[in-house]
Parts: C-alpha cells; sequence; structure tokens
C-alpha cells in the first residue's frame, strides 16, 4: 500500500478530534470502580472473557 492511499484511509479510533479525546478522558476519570459500585449495591460490570460458554475463543 503506498503512502497516500494509507493517508487517504481512515484510521479506527474511539475519538475524531483532540476534543473529543479530552471529554472521553474526563468521562473515564469519573468511572465508578467495581469495588465503588458494590458499596452502593450495584452490579458491577460482568467479567467478558470468563470461559467459554458462547463457544468462542
Amino acid at each position: 500500500m503506498n503512502s497516500e492511499k494509507r493517508k487517504a484511509e481512515t484510521m479506527n479510533s474511539m475519538v475524531t478530534s483532540f476534543e473529543d479525546m479530552k471529554t472521553l478522558g474526563r468521562q473515564m476519570e469519573r468511572q465508578r470502580t467495581n469495588e465503588e459500585l458494590k458499596q452502593d449495591n450495584r452490579q458491577p460490570d460482568p467479567v467478558q472473557a470468563d470461559g467459554l460458554e458462547d463457544g468462542k475463543q
């Protein structure tokens, strides 16, 4: 792949601008930990890749 085509392709990312990146960073800083959720009697996010129940590896 030549460099011109590579520059034209969109890169995969969670954000598309620096402002979006700053906003996402602030949101991530405010996320509560599993322990904080448990203290409020809330269910934390389930473990993701715990076993192969769905047949995927």
